[in-house]
């Protein structure tokens, strides 16, 4: 079968590897549409210090259930579209014990510590698999990388007394504009590119900021008169945004960060004392997040279309990336079809 692999930073290649033989306890699934995440192309570029070359990238599924071992539950079915939750958990550490899972100590996420699903087929364990035929196999694809969005407004227990800021209106930030309006908060999205915000605000966005034209402190402190934004959730990882995080949050306010800084940043630290605030950090996601993703899909007013830059053949994978980053900032997400 036919898999995309990273050998070196810059260089993709398309290998012929073995398909997967069915084994108890697990799934074998023929992959339709795999997308490629922030991490991907950190990986390309070779800024990714976890992953070890070369690599199948690829955790954002969408598939179709191939078959089944005859172990596993009656549920999940062959035909049965379906994704994966890509992540692993050792079920000791402090993480697992907590039953916080998705920040498992030991995690190997799909293209990222392990071969990934960037694959004609994929084999795992029945567990892992979110199965629903109300979702297409397309925009199953897309359920991985917003439901971190939506852990990110859950681990910031936005309610809808709550102004919250998210930075950064990629998926994963699209993700969390989403939940938080499902929730009732007052939104602002803050991105350098006015077609993401256009977007955000047909989300449901109450307001937007241009930050490579507008200033953000100026603009946060008019819509919120003066008081800072509740919620700060930041889904870039420049050190920048980092410390806008903490500049632009309300005395008392909950900062959730979900991106990597590439960089060390240096905090002036009185304003955690000062504005006693809440510091969390967003890592992956729950079975819950994907459940609440996919309620979304279904409801039939979701604009998941819109969230699609591209689609490419396993063929075009190097010109797809390398287009990617180019100019990172216009891109959504690129799906890979099978």
């Amino acid at each position: 079968m036919r898999a995309i692999q990273i050998t070196e930073p810059g260089k993709t290649r398309l290998i012929d590897t073995l398909k997967p033989e069915l084994k108890p306890g697990h799934v074998l699934l023929k992959i339709g549409y795999v997308g490629f995440c922030g991490s991907d192309l950190n990986t390309f570029r070779g800024l990714n210090p976890l992953v070890k070359l070369p690599i199948i990238l690829g955790h954002e599924i969408g598939a179709t259930i191939e078959a089944v071992a005859e172990d596993v539950p009656s549920s999940l079915q062959p035909g049965m579209h379906a994704t994966v939750n890509p992540y692993t958990s050792c079920g000791h550490c402090p993480a697992c014990e907590n039953r916080r899972y998705n920040a498992c100590e030991s995690n190997q996420t799909f293209g990222v510590q392990r071969d990934g699903a960037m694959s004609e087929y994929l084999l795992v364990p029945w567990e892992k698999i979110i199965a629903d035929n109300a979702i297409s196999v397309r925009d199953f694809a897309l359920v991985e990388p917003m439901s971190v969005g939506f852990h990110a407004v859950d681990r910031a227990t936005v309610t809808d007394s709550d102004t919250v800021m998210i930075i950064g209106c990629g998926m994963i930030g699209i993700g969390a504009i989403v939940r938080a309006v499902i929730r009732g908060a007052k939104v602002i999205a803050v991105d350098v590119d006015d077609k993401k915000l256009t977007l955000a605000r047909r989300l449901g966005v109450h307001y937007t900021i241009n930050s490579s034209k507008e200033n953000v402190h100026e603009k946060v402190r008019e819509i919120t008169h003066k008081r800072g934004s509740d919620v700060i959730i930041e889904a870039v990882g420049r050190p920048d945004t980092y410390l806008a995080a903490i500049s632009e949050v309300s005395f008392t306010g909950r900062v959730v960060y979900i991106g990597y800084a590439k960089t060390q940043v240096l905090f002036d630290t009185q304003y955690f004392v000062k504005k006693e605030l809440d510091i969390r950090g967003s890592r992956n996601a729950m079975p819950c997040d994907f459940k609440a993703v996919m309620e979304y899909m279904k409801r039939g007013d979701s604009l998941v279309e819109e969230f699609i830059t591209a689609v490419y053949p396993p063929e075009k994978v190097q010109e797809a990336l390398d287009k990617w980053s180019d100019d990172p900032g216009k891109v959504f997400r690129i799906l890979i079809h099978f």
